[in-house]
């Protein structure tokens, strides 16, 4: 996460750990008209979990990220067009448009921010979308927040990945793998500079998406409004 003048973001190329087909010992070929189907791994299971299965049919994503630190609000509004991977992101003083495969060094800052806030709003989508990282999973861990047992999953980022690479995520997520907390560990520390929740769930067009993410003291709430799905 990198800093901007509202809060520490992490701008990171995930993407799903591979794994090996399963094969049974001794098992016969297929009989005719038989299908044999792959087994989704975790990452596309979290993913699945939150409509992904849905995301092919999306034209335009449009929504606000908001920031209260404090007294301090912060906001700042997007519209997506991923099929043709078209931004445009909209404060109170400017509008800018771009493509991102025709990145600038002007249009960077931009793109960073707009990576950071969507990965707050699908970041279970990223897991299968990214590419550069690791990771492992823990069943009955109490999660940070709420010490409900949960099943943690920690992302650890390449080296050479994205714009600060090395970063560690922990997620924690429910019977219906969803994610009900987060923390985020810098490349360097031992310890999370940022845990929050993963709440207020609500379904926009099959994608299932939580709207509210707030430090315990609840002196940080980073949310989502003026969400729309065409």
């Amino acid at each position: 996460m990198k800093i901007f003048t509202f809060i520490l973001l992490s701008v990171v190329l995930w993407s799903c750990q591979s794994q090996k087909d399963k094969k049974e010992e001794n098992q016969s070929s297929p009989e005719a008209g038989e299908t044999s189907m792959e087994e989704p791994s975790l990452l596309e299971e979290i993913a699945n979990a939150n409509g992904y299965s849905n995301w092919s049919d999306v034209e335009t994503f449009k929504y606000t990220f908001n920031v209260d630190a404090g007294e301090n609000h912060s906001e700042r509004s997007w519209e997506w067009n991923p099929k043709i991977d078209q931004v445009s992101m909209t404060t109170k003083d400017t509008t800018v448009t771009y493509k991102r495969s025709e990145m600038t060094e002007e249009l960077k800052s931009i793109d960073q921010a707009f990576i950071n806030d969507k990965y707050w709003l699908v970041f279970p989508f990223q897991l299968v979308w990214d590419e550069n990282f690791d990771y492992e999973t823990q069943e009955n861990v109490e999660a940070p927040i709420s010490k409900e047992k949960l099943t943690e999953v920690t992302v650890m980022y390449s080296e050479t990945a994205g714009y600060t690479p090395g970063d560690t995520y922990k997620i924690y997520l429910d019977d219906a793998m969803r994610i009900q907390e987060w923390s985020y560990i810098p490349n360097g520390s031992k310890k999370p500079v940022l845990v929050t929740t993963w709440e207020d769930y609500e379904d926009f067009k099959g994608l299932r998406l939580a709207k509210n993410h707030k430090t315990k003291d609840g002196n940080f709430r980073l949310y989502f409004t003026n969400i729309s799905v065409n």
